[in-house]
């Protein structure tokens, strides 16, 4: 019997390459998204290519009263479900003092609450059959956090705490907890991602992903390198020095 993922935020980049990179292996897919256009162009693809189930359905994890109707609906269709992804997020760029937080509001409601929907309603599934895995997409920037993107940091930041609070609650209920942070992967809600360092493409690093999942890795860098490394040099990095690199890479 082939295993079942479901992914929300699926309709395009990150999720859209875990969706394409789980059907590879032969997953069976529940997507969810805003945009069902884009999820059905994508499921027939999936479908065609590998041969596998997938269910779709639109979700938008902002109204977080959907999340849990959404899941139920692609379990009953799927059966048995084996991994849940919370993937879906958005970014934001706003410079302190600005005096309009309605960009950082957005940003918490998609990335935490959103996620933190996710992350119950996939529980209590899991919790009901009895086994699970629960997977957060969260960024590296939960540990360096990047000027001008402050809820983002932030909102990521508390996703990996949250996720990894989790894994000790649920450590003899048989769900796993797996968080991933990126590094500047190359999707199309960061469309100037080529300016950055140590940019991979997403199919690349959706790759990466499927194998740590699969190991039940509990936080995992991806690209592990130069990530890793760079995650102790920054904790040692004076801040007027980070300021002025971060400064200088976002221009």
């Amino acid at each position: 019997m082939n295993k079942t993922v479901i992914i929300t935020g699926a309709s395009s980049g990150i999720g859209a390459a875990l969706a394409t990179a789980f059907a590879s292996k032969g997953y069976n897919l529940g997507l969810a998204a805003r945009r069902i256009d884009k999820l059905e162009a994508l499921a027939r693809q999936l479908e065609d290519t590998y041969h596998v189930q997938v269910a779709i359905t639109a979700l938008d994890v902002q109204q977080d009263s959907q999340v849990a109707p959404a899941l139920s609906r692609l379990a009953q269709e799927l059966g048995q479900v084996d991994i849940v992804v919370a993937n879906a997020g958005v970014t934001g760029v706003r410079r302190s003092g600005s005096g309009d937080i309605a960009i950082d509001k957005n940003i918490f409601q998609t990335n935490v609450i959103g996620a933190i929907a996710t992350l119950d309603a996939a529980t209590k599934i899991f919790l009901a059959q009895g086994h699970g895995h629960l997977v957060g997409m969260s960024s590296f920037s939960a540990f360096s956090p990047l000027p001008t993107s402050a809820a983002y940091s932030a909102s990521k930041a508390a996703l990996t705490n949250y996720m990894n609070a989790m894994r000790l609650e649920l450590i003899n209920k048989k769900i796993n907890v797996t968080v991933i942070h990126p590094g500047f992967i190359k999707t199309d809600i960061a469309p100037h991602m080529d300016k950055y360092p140590f940019v991979i493409e997403a199919d690349v690093a959706a790759q990466q992903m499927v194998r740590a999942i699969e190991i039940n890795k509990a936080n995992v860098i991806v690209p592990a390198m130069p990530w890793k490394a760079a995650k102790g040099l920054m904790k040692l990095m004076p801040d007027p020095l980070l300021a002025m690199m971060f400064n200088k890479m976002m221009k």
